[in-house]
């Protein structure tokens, strides 16, 4: 072929250091909206985000051009700078992350999923709900390596 072609579309998981709530409502809109700026820096797409004090749910197309553990350096390492200064107070992201490929025909689905997180919470915690997306994906993971 003479071009590349492609349309990389991720579920992206991660949670706040220790899971610790520290995304609190008054700041969450701007956080979302700085990490979607990160997303866009870097030639990708922000189809959707959504959370919880402790942890964010992105829906997002990537370049071909960037890996998704180079996307989720910069995503998590710019944000957790930017969320310190802007509130005075520490702020790190969790090491890892939760990376899902979603197929054009489950975009609306996964969107869905994350606009509905508040409701989804009060039946299910974060960890449960990681890994239930683990196991749905057929992701091989130690449960006691999971959580730091």
């Amino acid at each position: 072929m003479a071009r590349t072609y492609t349309k990389l579309i991720y579920h992206i998981v991660f949670s706040t250091k220790g899971r610790i709530p520290l995304i609190a409502p008054e700041i969450r809109d701007r956080l979302f909206e700085y990490l979607g700026g990160v997303i866009r820096g870097e030639k990708g797409s922000l189809l959707e985000i959504g959370g919880m004090p402790d942890h964010v749910h992105i829906l997002a197309r990537f370049g071909p051009a960037i890996a998704v553990s180079e996307m989720l350096k910069r995503i998590k390492g710019s944000s957790s700078h930017w969320l310190s200064q802007e509130t005075g107070t520490w702020f790190a992201w969790q090491s890892g992350y939760g990376a899902f490929s979603v197929s054009e025909s489950q975009v609306a689905a996964v969107r869905k999923y994350i606009q509905q997180q508040e409701e989804h919470h009060k039946q299910i915690s974060f960890q449960d709900e990681l890994l239930a997306l683990l196991r749905k994906h057929r992701v091989e993971f130690d449960e006691s390596d999971l959580f730091d």
